[in-house]
């Protein structure tokens, strides 16, 4: 199975990054995670993407807050997918990184989520990487199956509490 890289900007951005860490583990799939700024750290970060191929990863998660340089500094050194997680920040609610983070040029693409939406940047490294492991999108179709029936489920309680007042 391809990894998944996961690259913060800043340490202070793993709170948010450790709800990626946490899907990626149930599904038991493979991730190595970095801090390394686009700014402070620029070679590093380049290193990476440029190697992340060969290295065996399938997909990158980027998460940086304010300038969010570091989904668009990654995805311009590699062709795997990359997905930006925009933080938030005191200044601007993650309004500053959702637009530094989707505002890329043509033929250097980010796939971005919600700020702060490190989950749903897993769950889509996994749909990345589930495109050529049968496995891993078997474990992906049975999640949706089951979060369905939960829903359901509740739906039937709802309506049963009416029919009952």
């Amino acid at each position: 199975m391809k990894k998944v890289g996961i690259i913060m900007g800043s340490d202070s951005d793993l709170p948010v990054v450790e709800k990626a860490f946490a899907v990626l583990r149930e599904y038991n799939v493979p991730f190595e995670a970095h801090v390394y700024s686009a700014h402070r750290t620029p070679a590093e970060a380049k290193s990476f993407a440029e190697n992340a191929r060969a290295n065996g990863f399938g997909v990158i998660i980027a998460a940086a807050g304010m300038a969010a340089h570091l989904a668009g500094a990654l995805a311009a050194s590699t062709t795997i997918p990359v997905i930006g997680i925009p933080i938030s920040s005191k200044a601007f609610g993650g309004l500053d990184a959702l637009l530094s983070t989707v505002q890329m040029p043509s033929g250097i693409p980010v796939a971005t989520v919600a700020a702060d939406g490190a989950a749903n940047a897993a769950w889509l490294a996994m749909q990345i990487i589930a495109v050529s492991d049968d496995g891993l999108a078997a474990k992906l179709d049975d999640a949706r199956v089951k979060n369905a029936e939960k829903v359901l489920a509740k739906d039937k309680a709802l309506g049963e509490r009416l029919a009952a007042e």
